[in-house]
């Protein structure tokens, strides 16, 4: 859930809006003067966007991963069972 608060408001409810970002995952615009100036969410959250980003300013990566898709699409895979037979396993 993402809910949009003034700076004041939020400083008086910081403790129960950090835990309600790290428990419930819900974000908060918080503005200044009506204006947007700064996002409060989880550290788990802000991490797996950071991560995000990073993957997709990767064109190495995302060329990889939509040729990937491609394979797939087409029927270019191998099975775990597949694998695990070529690899004589028995998992």
């Amino acid at each position: 859930m993402i809910r949009t608060l003034p700076i004041t408001k939020a400083r008086e409810e910081l403790t129960t809006l950090v835990d309600k970002a790290r428990k419930l995952l819900d974000e908060y615009i918080i503005t200044v003067n009506g204006s947007p100036a700064a996002v409060l969410m989880s550290a788990a959250e802000y991490e797996s966007w950071k991560e995000t980003i990073e993957i997709l300013s990767d064109k190495k990566l995302m060329r990889s991963i939509k040729e990937g898709e491609e394979d797939f699409k087409k029927g270019n895979f191998v099975t775990f069972e597949q694998l695990k037979k070529e690899l004589k396993l028995n998992v």
